[in-house]
């Protein structure tokens, strides 16, 4: 069994009861998929005793999981790709490949200090942590690790995002900043609705007359090129330099690198 110190935590609702694997979630042990194979293979306990599947479990329960389940999530690898325009970030679409695909050997960053090395099994289960469209450029995570996953689009996800993005208004595209008027910026802070959803605050300022530098805390299909439109602007450029504490740095682009143990979000 892992000397990892057991999980335990008590709650003002200790009488409520959920299942296993959300609780495993919450406390940031796992995904729930992760939990559930994890489970199914005899790793987990709950007040010393071997969990089943599908068991509810009080917040005050004790969850402990053996080495074995700690060992394979420490194979589990994050990278960073620097994503270029005309890749999606998901499925493939309208024949536009999906960025994972430019996550080969070859275009692995000589620049990358980590000591993995490149394996073919590495691809399997990496999937996107969030998304970048077809026509913008940065920093696109792609994880096998549901944790971190959880973290970045979890629904309390509050990581923030920065983007530089380049707009034109009307035909204006140089000294942007000169003819949009200031309540248009405003409006970018705090006081759009997209989907019927109102806005969380967004940080949004001139990085020059034609730059505007965004950062937000939650992200909703292609959010900064609709908020630009309702206020006029058109997206020229759009490029995701930080997710969090991590940035895209001198990643080039169409190549990528491995989250280091020492880097998070």
């Amino acid at each position: 069994m892992s000397t990892r110190p057991p999980v335990s935590v008590t709650s003002a609702h200790a009488s409520s009861t959920l299942r296993l694997n959300k609780r495993m979630a919450e406390l940031g042990l796992c995904s729930r998929r992760e939990a559930d194979d994890w489970i199914e293979r005899g790793w987990v306990r709950v007040d010393g005793a071997v969990a089943t599947m599908g068991q509810q479990v009080s917040p005050q329960a004790r969850i402990t999981v053996e080495r074995q389940a700690r060992d394979q999530q420490a194979d589990r690898v994050t990278i960073l790709l620097h994503k270029p325009v005309g890749y999606v970030s998901a499925q493939a679409e309208d024949g536009h490949p999906p960025a994972v695909t430019l996550v080969q050997g070859r275009t692995h960053w000589r620049g990358d200090h980590s000591p993995r090395r490149f394996q073919p099994s590495q691809l399997r289960g990496l999937a996107p942590a969030g998304r970048l469209d077809i026509d913008s450029v940065g920093l696109l995570i792609l994880t096998q690790d549901g944790r971190i996953a959880r973290q970045l689009i979890g629904e309390d996800s509050g990581v923030e995002k920065e983007y530089l993005v380049r707009v034109a208004y009307g035909d204006t595209r140089e000294r942007v900043q000169d003819a949009l008027p200031p309540q248009a910026i405003a409006r970018l802070r705090h006081g759009l609705s997209l989907d019927g959803h109102v806005l969380k605050p967004a940080q949004v300022e001139w990085q020059n007359p034609e730059q505007l530098r965004f950062v937000l805390k939650e992200g909703r299909k292609r959010q900064i090129r609709r908020m630009c439109e309702l206020v006029g602007l058109q997206v020229v450029g759009l490029k995701r330099i930080r997710i969090g504490r991590v940035m895209l740095g001198h990643l080039p682009v169409g190549q990528w690198r491995y989250l280091g143990p020492d880097e998070g979000f």
